[in-house]
């Protein structure tokens, strides 16, 4: 009851005090299923997302929008990078950056700098994935806000249910509130970073951070436009155009010779009165193949460059000096991007674990960088340590998960036959 209670104080607070309906009470159920405290999104109205045409013009009207001194409204801007995120260039460009940083391995340290392994265990669970895959998405969205599900215990100790994503088109990172609907003006809205609602959350990203989707948004679009383009013109010029000529004006004739065309074939077609002239011009300044693919493949290079700042990690290119070169930099992005979980996980999730009874009081965050090792580098890596020092069998033992029964007895020379 007392949760209710709460519950109901801070829906009056979003609501500005209306009357609940049965729907709003049905919300509150589902709201006190939580065992915890408040579910953000569960006080949401949360709505469909705008999949119409976009046009440059209508990214610089919502970019002026997110930018708004007085009232920063950022849902135009976000169903534009919905539309963006279906590009295939892009995603396989983001899939790479993102791939690279999340397939490496992780550690908690204590403060003598030896692996907390059972600290470290409580990591390995599948909402510390999505923590960072959701707070590496601050890069390419901008800020977000990300809400921790209840705390439930397993095998490795205490982990949270669920992690998830508060919908961007609901939070006002300007100003620290969250909104009912997306068009409500920030000073209705509701501040999650205090009271009970900051409890449960972390905010990723810099409240003014638009996210790299604005530069590779133009790009986009331009691109979306060239393949429509393209489509046209082969429907046009790609397949042949079939011309009947009738003389007759008896409409039941013609109609007849219409089915007929219709049937004969995709291709389009046209019946026109005898003695008509039909001529269809191609451009005489380039083919369609200079002139959309090259666009759509600029498009392509320019996305690189913003989510990877080179193009020849993705792309094919033309010597090994200079894919080594465009790898170190890819490289660079890489590190920066750990750098920045790091720190995110340093200073803010830990604490934030801590504070819901996770034991990891004393431990830090860091990236084992010595699992980076390709196969060769590793195993050169054993050699030399085995010829000079004495190693403890069970590293072999747990490495490549073989039985080590003793050592075994230095290789003797046989005796020369002559002697």
């Amino acid at each position: 009851m007392e949760i209710l209670n709460r519950l109901k104080n801070a829906y009056a607070t979003i609501t500005g005090g209306e009357v609940y309906t049965k729907y709003d009470m049905q919300r509150l159920a589902r709201f006190v299923k939580s065992k915890e405290g408040l579910r953000l999104t569960a006080q949401l109205m949360q709505q469909t997302d705008s999949l119409t045409k976009k046009d440059v013009g209508m990214w610089r009207q919502a970019w002026q929008q997110a930018i708004s001194v007085d009232d920063p409204k950022r849902s135009l801007l976000y169903d534009i990078y919905t539309d963006c995120m279906v590009d295939g260039h892009l995603i396989g460009a983001w899939g790479q950056r993102k791939g690279m940083v999340l397939c490496a391995d992780f550690r908690l340290v204590g403060k003598d700098g030896k692996e907390n392994e059972q600290a470290t265990a409580q990591l390995r669970s599948q909402w510390f994935l999505d923590f960072l895959d959701l707070a590496l998405d601050s890069r390419i969205f901008g800020h977000s806000l990300i809400q921790f599900g209840d705390i439930v215990r397993t095998a490795s100790g205490l982990a949270f249910e669920n992690v998830e994503l508060v919908n961007r088109k609901h939070v006002c990172p300007e100003h620290g509130v969250l909104l009912r609907y997306p068009s409500d003006d920030w000073r209705s809205g509701i501040s999650y970073r205090e009271g009970d609602i900051a409890e449960w959350c972390i905010e990723v990203g810099k409240p003014h951070d638009l996210g790299l989707l604005l530069a590779c948004a133009p790009q986009c679009i331009s691109k979306k436009n060239m393949l429509g383009f393209w489509d046209m013109f082969g429907e046009i010029f790609g397949a042949p155009m079939r011309i009947a000529k009738a003389t007759t004006t008896d409409d039941k004739e013609r109609r007849k010779i219409e089915d007929a065309l219709e049937n004969m074939g995709s291709a389009f077609w046209g019946l026109f009165p005898d003695g008509t002239d039909i001529e269809i011009k191609e451009s005489s300044r380039g083919d369609a193949y200079n002139v959309y693919d090259k666009r759509v493949d600029r498009c392509n290079s320019e996305i690189s460059k913003c989510l990877l700042n080179q193009t020849m990690t993705i792309d094919s290119g033309s010597s090994l000096s200079q894919s080594e070169t465009h790898l170190e930099v890819f490289e660079n992005v890489v590190k920066n991007d750990k750098t920045m979980l790091e720190n995110v996980v340093n200073d803010r999730l830990l604490p934030f674990m801590q504070m819901h009874g996770f034991k990891v009081d004393g431990t830090r965050f860091e990236w084992n960088d010595a699992a980076t090792f390709s196969p060769s580098e590793q195993r050169e890596i054993e050699r030399v340590l085995l010829e000079y020092y004495k190693i403890d069998p069970k590293y072999f033992i747990d490495k490549y998960n073989i039985d080590i029964t003793g050592e075994r007895e230095a290789k003797t020379q046989p005796e020369s036959f002559f002697e």
